[in-house]
């Protein structure tokens, strides 16, 4: 899918020591996410009284950040997270880039940060990835993992809309999420503690709402849990997703239902695919209020046969088990489900080239 793009205004300052050959083929032999970064990275600079400016692919290096900027004491930053895929031919691909400008757009206007343009976000993922194609891996279900964030950089104590604002895009190569193969998730349903409230900040894709949720995910691993699930801040019954994945179950008369958006729950550019994906299947999908008090009440008589979480990373990861404080029970037989799986490798095949893309989804990067 051909998008507007800026990349060709983009400034190239390739780095005087780039990566050996040894290290970055040791890096993609086996790559962990979040842990290695490819050699360069993306700035773009923001001014109250000029705009956005300085559009350059630079050595990826340390920040230098003032310890009055307001990023450091308000928080006000925003993220995206994005794959390149290395097809089987050798040109690089990524998956609906254009909705994720869309929701880093829709973040930047809630946190009352600038917003960069489509252009400018398509532009600075192909100038990176065409600069550093050399580190996209090849193993099988691994990408570079493309991470654009926009921090407030202004120097001054005190609430404002930031008067000076960076964007970044650095790069990992990531290997498969489950590096034994799909394996289902424990989920523990929280009651205490809350993603999100009403009028929140939970449709932002901000750092704040995955700091406040480090707390209740290591308790739940204390637990012995995988992952844990949030429930609404009035009624502490409606499901609304997990820390980082939206939500999905499936029901025994086919039905497909997901929360509704309803201002708390991060609107995800995989869960929207799965829908479009299962509707043209016909599977009945439905948008709605799902409560605990249903899933506990569906797993335990078998109207719920399969449950999945879905997000960038991981693409769709099965659930196994659901439990809280007063019930445990096993989702079906504990096992990854048919609908599950196969609207993932459905996904996946679109993602890597081994299907025809009939939805304009994938976008050449180099």
């Amino acid at each position: 899918m051909t998008l507007p793009s800026t990349a060709k205004d983009f400034t190239v300052e390739r780095t005087a020591r780039p990566t050996s050959d040894a290290d970055r083929a040791a890096a993609l032999d086996n790559p962990k996410f979040g842990i290695k970064f490819s050699d360069h990275m993306v700035r773009m600079v923001w001014t109250d009284e000029d705009g956005w400016q300085s559009r350059v692919v630079e050595p990826y290096a340390p920040l230098q950040l003032d310890p009055a900027s307001s990023v450091l004491h308000y928080a006000n930053e925003i993220f995206e997270g994005l794959k390149a895929y290395k097809w089987a031919d050798g040109s690089i691909w990524t998956f609906r880039p254009q909705a994720n400008a869309e929701r880093l757009q829709r973040s930047a206007r809630r946190m009352a940060l600038p917003e960069v343009s489509v252009e400018d976000f398509i532009g600075s993922i192909e100038a990176l990835v065409q600069v550093d194609s050399e580190w996209v891996p090849t193993t099988p279900e691994s990408s570079l993992y493309l991470r654009p964030f926009t921090i407030a950089t202004d120097v001054f104590l005190g609430l404002r809309r930031p008067k000076r604002v960076e964007y970044l895009v650095i790069a990992s190569p990531s290997g498969p999420y489950f590096a034994g193969g799909v394996k289902p998730v424990s989920i523990w349903v929280e009651r205490d503690y809350h993603r999100a409230g009403p009028g929140g900040t939970g449709a932002a894709k901000c750092g704040g709402n995955y700091a406040s949720s480090l707390m209740p995910m290591i308790e739940a691993g204390k637990r012995g849990f995988d992952q844990v699930m949030y429930l609404d801040a009035v009624t502490s019954d409606v499901v609304e997703e997990l820390g980082g994945m939206n939500v999905f179950i499936v029901l025994k008369d086919g039905t497909v239902a997901t929360p509704i958006l309803n201002g708390n729950i991060l609107e995800g550019v995989t869960r929207s695919s799965i829908i479009e994906l299962l509707s043209e299947r016909d599977y009945k999908v439905v948008e709605r209020d799902i409560t605990v008090s249903e899933l506990r009440e569906g797993i335990a008589n078998g109207d719920v046969v399969e449950a999945f979480a879905c997000g960038t990373a991981a693409i769709i990861t099965p659930m196994g088990r659901l439990a809280g404080e007063d019930f445990d029970l096993t989702i079906g037989d504990g096992q990854p489900g048919e609908v599950t799986m196969s609207v993932r490798q459905q996904l996946t095949d679109i993602q890597y080239g081994r299907a025809e893309d009939t939805y304009g989804w994938m976008h050449r990067l180099a």
